[in-house]
């Protein structure tokens, strides 16, 4: 049985909220070993913020790339099929030929670190008539007033914001934007047992 996926429960844990959905979302929930919960609320929640408190700057880039790597070597030893890739830079945007692009096609999903009024955490869980499908953990009553932005509430199991991928290709500072490009992040993660094949997928990038 798949869970739904859920929202974070305060203002800064969108990072192990965004990793545990990734892993809800790729696997039932009979499969899901406490290992991997454990860790990821063991390593996340490591910035301190201006006034020394720990959690209160969210999650780092090298806590998230811990993880990933992590979760790979978890997969090596045949604890559960999941595999990951970290992504920096100029490898990190949304287009038809980009990674983040081809992992969505081929099944797997995709954590970006966006601007939400801060670096927030998000999850991109697949591609509908060339728009990104996507959860945001952090819970919102009111809509967006970009035209882009179309918010959902009918798919907890899949998404709840439906993107234009322009909007992430952005360096600037706004909303949903992926921001300056030395500076972005992207983990890439896959269910090895339902992970297509690159052949499977060719007509993405014809």
């Amino acid at each position: 049985m798949k869970n739904p996926l859920h929202y974070q429960i305060s203002e800064y844990d969108c990072g192990p909220t965004t990793m545990l959905n990734a892993i809800s979302f790729l696997f039932q929930r009979e499969e899901i070993p406490p290992a991997v919960i454990r860790n990821i609320m063991l390593y996340c929640l490591d910035c301190y913020n201006n006034e020394g408190i720990m959690g209160k700057n969210g999650t780092s880039r090298a806590a998230m790339m811990f993880l990933c790597n992590w979760l790979n070597e978890f997969g090596k030893i045949g604890q559960l099929p999941v595999s990951g890739s970290y992504l920096s830079g100029e490898s990190v945007w949304v287009g038809k030929e980009s990674l983040i692009y081809d992992a969505l096609c081929r099944g797997g999903v995709v954590i970006v670190r966006v601007f939400f009024e801060c670096d927030h955490y998000v999850l991109l869980t697949g591609i509908k008539e060339e728009k990104i499908l996507m959860f945001d953990p952090y819970y919102v009553e009111e809509k967006f007033p970009e035209q882009g932005i179309v918010q959902v509430k009918d798919q907890p199991f899949w998404y709840n914001r439906i993107i234009n991928e322009e909007y992430f290709n952005r360096e600037s500072t706004e909303l949903y934007a992926l921001g300056p490009t030395k500076d972005r992040e992207a983990i890439l993660i896959f269910n090895e047992k339902t992970k297509k094949t690159a052949e499977q997928t060719i007509e993405y990038f014809i």
